[in-house]
């Protein structure tokens, strides 16, 4: 049974952090002396990123800057709770009016974050929101970090595998900026460098329905697949402290990826039939601009086959989960040759992966 892609919509705040302003935050909230302002603006430089969406103005984050460890776990919550909904609805009505569907049409509703936990959550506030069926089935991934969207799609395929008639609207919205790491913490500077804010929706049918509209590039999700990568554990974290979640990134991730992901890919494409060179676009997570290059030498890719990955960092980030919809939707709307292969990586390390034909 594959999922049929009906419909993608986007959404991001209208703040915007920009290089420089990146720079003169990490200056101001984390650093104790001028060398530790020369390596930060030197990061910030470095990261691929022109433009950041934030729900917060980024100014109003020097208001906590007095405070060790910045704003509370709670008081980064209440952020969540004001912001995530109103991203997540602006996101999903653009997805249901791009598959041509009305929203009482929707069955099913997935939806996927890891930077905030409210209950009742976005979850509740998208079916009041939206105005959709009482009786919609719901199911939320929870704090399993960049790749979550695949783990949604999966789901998603799942729903839909149980239930022919099913509209599933998967909604993926994240506030990665609420947890900025105040103070000099050098493995959770590129976290402060490269995270913004985004919301990603998708409408999928199973693959007999006839709803929705035809007049667009409809890709069917064929299959997903996981892999941890051995003695990675360390290398990235996600963890819940008294001032938000703290996000650790080692500089050795890229290497490991380098040196392990073309195998894992390898088998996976070769149990479906398919080997690299038959993959006609790729959706790489843009977790940084070493990352996608590492993702290129594993496998021997062109530059381009990850132009889209880095037009979206470029533009936004990385958004957590909702940077791979966002990728998805360019290469949609592009038409991008098919398969296309969509990789995340999250802690673990885990390397989740799809294909659309």
């Amino acid at each position: 049974m594959t999922l049929k892609i009906v419909g993608v919509g986007t959404s991001t705040p209208a703040h915007v952090i920009r290089p420089e302003d990146a720079a003169e935050m990490m200056q101001r909230l984390c650093c104790q002396t001028a060398k530790q302002a020369r390596v930060a603006s030197h990061l910030v430089g470095r990261t691929g990123v022109s433009q950041r969406q934030t729900c917060v103005p980024h100014v109003r984050a020097y208001d906590w800057q007095g405070e060790l460890g910045g704003p509370t776990l709670g008081e980064r919550m209440e952020l969540y709770e004001q912001h995530a909904a109103p991203l997540a609805l602006e996101s999903a009505r653009a997805a249901i009016s791009d598959a041509g569907l009305n929203e009482r049409d929707i069955t099913h509703l997935v939806t996927v974050s890891c930077t905030g936990f409210e209950s009742p959550g976005v979850d509740f506030q998208l079916i009041d929101g939206l105005g959709l069926p009482t009786d919609t089935q719901r199911v939320h991934v929870g704090y399993m970090g960049c790749h979550a969207a695949i783990n949604g799609l999966r789901v998603a395929q799942g729903l839909a595998a149980c239930d022919k008639q099913a509209a599933i609207l998967l909604v993926a919205t994240e506030l990665c900026s609420i947890h900025y790491a105040y103070g000099w913490k050098p493995d959770q500077l590129v976290g402060n460098a490269i995270f913004g804010d985004g919301s990603a929706a998708m409408v999928g049918i199973a693959d007999e329905s006839e709803v929705g509209r035809s007049d667009l590039c409809q890709w069917r999700l064929a299959r997903t697949g996981s892999q941890i990568l051995p003695e990675s554990d360390h290398l990235m974290a996600w963890r819940v402290r008294d001032h938000g979640f703290e996000m650790t990134l080692s500089s050795a991730l890229p290497t490991l990826i380098e040196q392990q992901l073309a195998s894992y890919v390898e088998q996976w494409l070769r149990e479906l039939g398919f080997s690299i060179d038959d993959i006609g676009s790729w959706a790489i997570h843009p977790g940084g601009p070493r990352v996608l290059t590492a993702v290129e030498n594993a496998l021997s890719l062109e530059p381009s086959a990850t132009q889209f990955s880095r037009q979206v960092l470029e533009a936004h980030g990385n958004m957590s989960s909702p940077t791979l919809l966002f990728i998805l939707q360019r290469l949609r709307e592009a038409k991008a040759q098919s398969p296309c292969v969509a990789i995340g990586f999250g802690p673990g390390i885990v390397a989740e992966m799809a294909i659309f034909v």
